[in-house]
């Protein structure tokens, strides 16, 4: 095996405001110039940046990138690793689990980009949660509790977060799921490869440590009715995930060799499963089936099997694998199929590459067509067609080449196409849709103080069922205080708080209004501030990005593994950065929407206007002011400022 990183050679920077020679002006209408003054002046505007506006868990990521970098300090005698981790469970309690797994929209989404290659944000939430786990940090209990109880059912990655945010306001939590342990689809459905478990354990125990209670191998809707769940609770949030997978939708497929992914990961996470056939296929195209074919490529195959020991009987828990078996144990053929082409494929790229690279037989391109059965009903082959898939009017329209069917071999079928609902006992839930239907703050329709959140409302990412869970945690916090249910924001993300700052500091807040702003008559915040975060993510084109050199990323150092090395390797291939490592990959954040104390404003204005805040008075985010009575207008400001902080608007 070895241990890699990649490395991107350098290209030019690809953007300037201005480029040599150009002599022509902004629009006049950015100008509004009369002669030596402009009725238009610096104003200082917080903005969402585009990674906070892609995480679906709302983390304030240029936050906590900004501690590790040291330009937000910690308070007095706070590490800053531990004051970085801390901003970022406030959305997300479950970081180092996050860390490895998310395929993090946020790092698509970064204005990065623009100038070489995305900030590796999740490789430094991976890191700071490393770091609590290791010093064995825990939440801040409530200071009261509020004597209201709240259930929560289901304890994925909805059910948990929702816990942490309810228990963190004080209600009494109560934690129910069918499973003999927390952590839903982390735990059966994600390989311990990828989340290993005394990580994912030591993340889950920590929400409970504020006094969530648990009740498990209890099922609603079986082992107690949802009436007397609602009429012992004052409220409740449904978070009971998407765990029953999606058959193919094929001739043959009632074979017993035919399985879904959901089942064939939860057999193999919990130690039933121990081999699989000599030749597996696998259909599918996203995250999850490349789980099921590195899980097999590393289970492997026993020639002679028993005919009790086949690997169906495991998956269906019929009987468990005999470990005395495995020295036999060989390496499996594995093969996965998906609709779209390999560049298209859902799946994380490096997840792919990994995949390839332990031998994994990826056919783009494909469609099932039927299952091809022995006589005593097994199935023997995939049978398979060309086709071309694409998405018209919001809807996948796949259309199979005549002529092209082929057959796969295979000793088993493992169906990656998605995943279900189990509404056993809970039917009257079911919107018709096979989910449950919600608005704006999770809320389940006409159930008041019933919430809802997870793949049940819209299969997605782990870290969106996170955010699903804290949104409706505020939902359930306000129910509970008969409070309206107000509109979210339009960008639904936690922000930097200027308050809180000055909190630390030790500076006035008395003046403070909400919303926050500034105005040459407080002290609260500095002239024409305006926080903008829950409405306006920053684009690049606002930013210098002229200002910003070709710095390389700094990469997590990867496990690859040959065909022959995965069989039996169980062991983590994702290793966190050292903490040299993270520094340096938070210094290449840009801070979009936010000072980020560079000087450039001070140093380029040739009246002198701006200036630095003094220090006893200064926070981040409270670095410079203007003096209006020099400014004339000119923009050189905004122009030079690397992050599109400063603004230029209509003021005096």
């Amino acid at each position: 095996m070895s241990t890699t990183t990649d490395n991107v050679p350098a290209k030019p920077l690809n953007f300037r405001r201005y480029k040599d020679g150009d002599s022509k002006p902004l629009a006049w209408q950015n100008e509004i110039f009369d002669a030596d003054h402009s009725h238009k002046c610096p104003t200082y505007i917080q903005s969402t940046p585009p990674c906070q506006g892609s995480c679906p868990s709302g983390e304030d990521i240029r936050g906590y990138l900004n501690i590790v970098r040291g330009i937000e300090k910690p308070p007095a005698g706070m590490p800053w690793q531990e004051y970085a981790w801390r901003r970022l469970t406030e959305a997300n309690p479950l970081p180092s689990v996050m860390g490895r797994v998310c395929p993090a929209p946020c790092e698509s989404g970064c204005n990065r980009n623009e100038v070489e290659d995305f900030v590796g944000i999740n490789s430094v939430e991976h890191f700071l949660g490393e770091y609590a786990i290791e010093k064995k940090l825990a939440f801040p209990k409530p200071g009261t509790q509020t004597g209201k109880k709240v259930a929560v059912i289901g304890g994925g990655p909805a059910g948990l977060s929702a816990a942490y945010q309810l228990a963190k306001k004080g209600h009494a939590v109560t934690l129910f799921d069918e499973r003999a342990e927390l952590g839903g689809m982390m735990r059966y459905g994600i390989p311990g490869f990828r989340t290993p478990r005394e990580v994912l354990d030591a993340e889950i125990q920590r929400i409970l440590d504020l006094g969530v209670e648990t009740r498990m191998a209890c099922r609603i809707g079986t082992d107690i009715t949802l009436d007397q769940i609602k009429a012992d609770f004052d409220a409740v949030f449904l978070g009971l995930g998407a765990q029953s997978g999606r058959p193919l939708p094929v001739e043959g497929s009632d074979a017993p060799n035919v399985v879904t992914a959901t089942a064939f990961l939860k057999a193999f996470n919990d130690g039933r499963m121990l081999h699989v056939g000599r030749r597996v296929v696998v259909v599918g195209g996203g995250d999850t089936s490349i789980d099921v074919a590195t899980v097999a490529r590393r289970l492997g195959h026993i020639e002679h099997v028993h005919e009790s020991d086949r690997p169906e009987n495991a998956i269906a828990g019929y009987a468990a694998h005999d470990v005395a078996s495995l020295s036999a144990r060989q390496g499996a053929e594995v093969t996965l199929t998906s609709i779209f082409d390999i560049e298209k494929m859902q799946a994380s790229k490096h997840e792919v590459e990994h995949a390839l690279g332990e031998g994994i037989a990826i056919r783009g391109g494909m469609a099932p067509v039927a299952v091809v059965r022995d006589a005593s009903g097994r199935a023997t082959a995939l049978r398979v067609a060309r086709c071309e898939a694409k998405m018209v009017g919001g809807r996948l329209d796949i259309k199979n080449i005549p002529g092209t069917e082929e057959d796969i071999e295979a000793d088993l079928i493992v169906s990656a196409i998605g995943q279900a609902v189990d509404f056993t006992g809970l039917e009257s839930l079911n919107n018709g849709k096979g989910l449950i239907a919600s608005d704006k703050n999770y809320q389940v329709q006409g159930q008041a103080g019933m919430f809802v959140g997870g793949d049940v409302v819209r299969p997605h990412l782990l870290t969106t069922a996170i955010g699903h869970g804290a949104i409706a945690a505020d939902g359930i916090h306000r129910h509970l205080n008969s409070e309206a249910l107000d509109k979210r924001p339009k960008i639904d993300v936690h922000s930097f708080d200027l308050t809180r700052k000055l909190v630390e500091k030790g500076l006035p807040v008395t003046q403070i209004e909400e919303p926050l702003r500034g105005t040459d008559r407080s002290t609260g915040a500095i002239h024409n501030y305006d926080n903008r975060s829950d409405r306006y993510v920053i684009p690049h084109s606002e930013l210098f990005l002229g200002h910003f050199q070709y710095t390389p990323r700094n990469r997590r150092n990867i496990v690859s593994l040959t065909a022959e090395e995965a069989l039996n390797n169980f062991e983590e291939r994702l290793l966190p950065l050292l903490e040299a490592q993270a520094q340096a990959e938070a210094k290449r954040c840009m801070s979009c929407g936010q000072c980020f104390e560079c000087d450039n404003c001070v140093v380029y204005c040739p009246q002198t206007a701006v200036f630095k805040v003094p220090k006893a008075k200064s926070t981040i985010g409270r670095y410079v002011d203007t003096d209006y009575a020099k400014c004339i207008g000119c923009h050189i400001c905004k122009d030079v400022c690397p992050t599109g902080y400063i603004q230029m608007g209509l003021g005096e």
